[in-house]
């Protein structure tokens, strides 16, 4: 019971709800396994209304503390009124918020990448490669799979081999001794 969390949950729903009176224990416990069940079978009816009472709650809090603090005279007072309705606001925000996502939620469940860079970013999204078949008990030659990084729509982007280094680019050659300073 404790690691279901429901008899916990029942303990201290009692304890803060003294202003309907004297719970019963058992009562509260059939009703929270029912509301469970209800849950765990997909049906979020009551979720949804527990969370819209709350939220026209808060935005009548709101409201109050957004009239009483127009009505303040004393900077300090003003100051406490306003941060207290903004806060109440943006819980009947997220309230409204949650509400939303439980009744519409979003298409997308994972991200399969997360793209975080702060320059030029190259991204493959063809998935991951093949793995490595084992290695064969008797002597051969294993055949990898061809890169095809380098190719889109069937036409290699690479073309031609790499310039080679050395002397064919005299532009580019290092400084000559005369050129360099006399202190290194």
């Amino acid at each position: 019971m404790m690691v279901e969390g429901v008899a916990v949950n029942a303990v201290t729903s009692m304890g803060y709800s003294k202003t309907l009176g004297d719970l019963d224990l058992t009562e509260c416990m059939v009703a929270l396994v029912q509301e469970t069940r209800k849950v765990q079978g997909g049906n979020l009816a009551s979720l949804a209304a527990t969370l819209a009472a709350p939220a026209v709650t808060l935005n009548a809090m709101f409201t109050q503390l957004v009239y009483l603090a127009s009505k303040m005279t004393v900077g300090d007072q003003i100051d406490r009124f306003t941060r207290l309705a903004l806060k109440a606001q943006g819980q009947c925000r997220a309230t409204v918020e949650t509400l939303a996502l439980i009744k519409n939620p979003p298409t997308t469940l994972f991200a399969r990448q997360a793209n975080i860079a702060s320059g030029p970013q190259q991204v493959n999204n063809g998935g991951l490669p093949p793995a490595p078949s084992p290695t064969p008990s008797h002597a051969g030659t294993l055949e990898s799979e061809p890169i095809r990084i380098l190719e889109t729509h069937g036409e290699r982007l690479d073309y031609g081999t790499p310039n080679t280094t050395g002397r064919g680019d005299q532009a580019m050659a290092a400084l000559a001794a005369r050129h360099r300073p006399a202190h290194r």
